[in-house]
């Protein structure tokens, strides 16, 4: 508990739950959000942190909305079968002068809606304004926030503190998740984050953004779809995946990237292009699949474009790669074999994992120095923009 407590020392805000009220819950986390947000603020002032360290809860976005008949940011109100759960945590963040927080995801606003235009995900670029009387909104995330912003202020709480908890653009997974994307989506947020020109509801107001997310998760669950494993900023190796100028001074400098990483030999494990006997080989690619990460095989992704041996070999490599390159776990029936030879195409990577640890779950000498690493090289890992 001492560590903790020192550790909390260093730390703003602590996180009760993630998007509790998501409507895919079902209500499942209601009527105990606000009971686990009292307990916990109330345990930072027993411990003499609670006038720095500020329990809040992280809403997803879809707990507001404007209704379709007049979609626009000043008609935005939070969703009834929510509104006054939500106006009591609220009441309660505001009392303890803690951020109302939410995650913001233009992305998912894209793959969820056919119709929804591509620029308007972006910061800059042509695209068709939405005008709400004196207010123009140029992109999705500002007319997202505002629509909060109205809401809070419909419900008594005008110049409510907001942060950002997540905000983020993944690079795999999906027809619109790359890194080209990815970066300009995030060099868009950190320079309208830094420039101070806040939203047309707040003029002139900071916004504080935390980007979603350092590194790519490759055990996420993916039901929401296959690009939740793939939002990081940097590869599962502490390599950046993008340049990204965090400083906002319009300078490409990069990311600095972990140094001193250890990998596996270099080989992979891929079909027998010898191989005759196939009836088992759409057993075996799926038990590869359900067994390690092939997301960049989806529909979209960044080896959607493989063949079907291709598919094959990729599935394998994981499964290979995933079990530290034991020399079973490259079989699969008699279909498989070790080869020297890179069989990455164009921008599908077939990967070379770290060594002595699991590519999900590492050891101290595997993802924790990653981690460490990246932190180290880059300071802000959690880009804390204010």
């Amino acid at each position: 508990m001492r560590n903790f407590v020192n550790d909390l020392l260093f730390s703003r805000y602590v996180a009760v739950g993630n998007e509790p009220f998501l409507q895919t819950y079902n209500g499942t986390y209601l009527h105990v959000t606000l009971p686990a947000l009292k307990n916990i603020q109330h345990a930072l002032n027993r411990a003499g942190l609670g006038s720095h360290v500020k329990a809040t809860v992280p809403f997803n976005a879809d707990i507001y909305n404007s209704p379709g008949s007049n979609p626009v940011p000043s008609a935005g109100d939070f969703r009834p079968d929510v509104r006054d759960l939500t106006i009591e945590v609220v009441q309660f963040l505001n009392e303890n002068d803690a951020p109302f927080t939410v995650n913001i995801y233009p992305f998912l606003s894209l793959y969820g809606d056919p119709n929804f235009p591509l620029e308007f995900a972006f910061f800059d670029g042509p695209k068709k304004p939405i005008t709400d009387g004196d207010s123009v909104y140029t992109n999705a995330f500002d007319a997202n926030l505002d629509t909060l912003i109205w809401s809070l202020d419909k419900a008594g709480y005008p110049g409510m503190q907001i942060m950002i908890g997540e905000v983020g653009w993944p690079t795999d997974g999906d027809k619109n998740a790359n890194i080209q994307n990815a970066k300009r989506f995030n060099q868009g947020l950190i320079r309208h984050a830094l420039s101070g020109n806040g939203t047309p509801k707040r003029k002139g107001k900071n916004i504080d953004v935390y980007l979603f997310s350092l590194i790519d998760e490759n055990a996420k669950a993916i039901a929401p779809g296959s690009f939740e494993r793939h939002w990081g900023i940097f590869e599962f190796d502490g390599k950046p995946k993008y340049g990204l100028d965090l400083m906002g001074l319009e300078e490409d400098k990069g990311l600095a990237p972990v140094e001193g990483v250890r990998y596996q030999l270099r080989r992979w494990c891929v079909l027998d292009p010898e191989a005759t006997e196939l009836a088992e080989l759409p057993d075996s690619i799926d038990y590869a699949c359900s067994q390690s990460d092939c997301t960049a095989l989806g529909y979209g992704s960044s080896c959607n474009h493989l063949s079907a041996e291709g598919n094959a070999s990729y599935a394998f490599n994981m499964y290979y790669q995933l079990n530290n390159q034991g020399y079973w776990d490259c079989d699969f029936s008699g279909l498989a074999l070790v080869t020297d030879k890179d069989p990455s195409e164009e921008d599908c990577q077939f990967p070379v994992m770290i060594a002595y640890g699991h590519s999900l779950v590492l050891n101290r000498n595997g993802l924790s120095d990653v981690l460490l690493g990246i932190v180290v090289g880059n300071l802000l890992f959690l880009l804390l923009l204010s």
